[in-house]
């Protein structure tokens, strides 16, 4: 797909020079972007991506488009937020159409709040384009539904670590009282002293949970445990980051939906 690749018909947005466009890429298939994202990268300058941008999305891009990766990895050597951010900003301010391309949504543990407000500090205009979360999409994928009708009637999105990379300090009683079903972003490295504070609150051992790696990806691996064997057999099966969690009775659903 190349600029000259016409969408739909639609009033598309223009892209204009100056202009930041926060965009979520989906959760790792080419597939789940957004039209609006496919029109923002035919008319971007530059792009901005983050590691879990599929290879497949920027080569829908112009050919003359920068591309520059500003992905950030735990464990790993990255850029600083705050970096990324100012160069958000002054690379808007060289009159370039700037794209932030981002993995999931941009508003879901996706830093793109953040990016907001500098640009809205710095008196950069921008346009938030929304993305498909990998604690929806992604458990779709593996064929686990985040609520189901009979299970639950509500659903609770955690971060498995804080802005420092420290486990959530959270009240894991409330949230494990608050909700059946939790979706764990971000929480491999933690998830033993995870595991450990639902069960003090009061989550049966053996409930079910399921660990998605790579998902909606070719890569996609799934693992089903129990909330007190999920330690083990992640390490047992060598399921890695990036991953998405999640507990509940819909994990159950799986047998029938995958």
């Amino acid at each position: 797909m190349t600029k000259t690749t016409p969408l739909p018909p639609h009033d598309w947005p223009e892209f204009q020079p100056g202009w930041v466009w926060l965009c979520g890429a989906g959760p790792g298939d080419a597939g789940l972007l957004t039209l609006h994202g496919l029109n923002a990268l035919q008319q971007a300058d530059v792009i901005v991506y983050d590691a879990l941008v599929n290879a497949d999305i920027l080569g829908w891009a112009k050919p003359e488009a920068e591309r520059i990766f500003a992905g950030k990895r735990g464990g790993q050597v990255s850029a600083k937020q705050q970096n990324i951010s100012q160069m958000l900003v002054e690379l808007a301010q060289a009159g370039k159409r700037v794209l932030r391309l981002k993995g999931g949504d941009p508003f879901v543990f996706g830093r793109g709040a953040e990016e907001g407000q500098t640009l809205a500090d710095a008196g950069v205009p921008f346009r938030i384009l929304p993305g498909i979360s990998a604690g929806i999409g992604g458990l779709a994928y593996a064929g686990i539904p985040v609520t189901h009708g009979a299970m639950n009637q509500s659903v609770t999105f955690v971060s498995g670590h804080d802005a420092k990379g420290a486990v959530s300090p959270l009240n894991w009683q409330a949230i494990s009282d608050g909700s059946p079903v939790l979706v764990l972003y971000m929480a491999m490295k933690h998830i033993a002293r995870i595991s450990i504070a639902l069960q003090a609150a009061g989550r049966p051992a053996g409930e079910p949970v399921a660990v998605v790696s790579g998902a909606s990806t070719a890569d996609q691996r799934v693992l089903t445990t129990t909330l007190d064997n999920v330690v083990a057999d992640i390490e047992t099966h060598a399921m890695t980051a990036p991953a998405i969690i999640c507990i509940g009775p819909v994990v159950g659903l799986r047998k029938i939906l995958k």
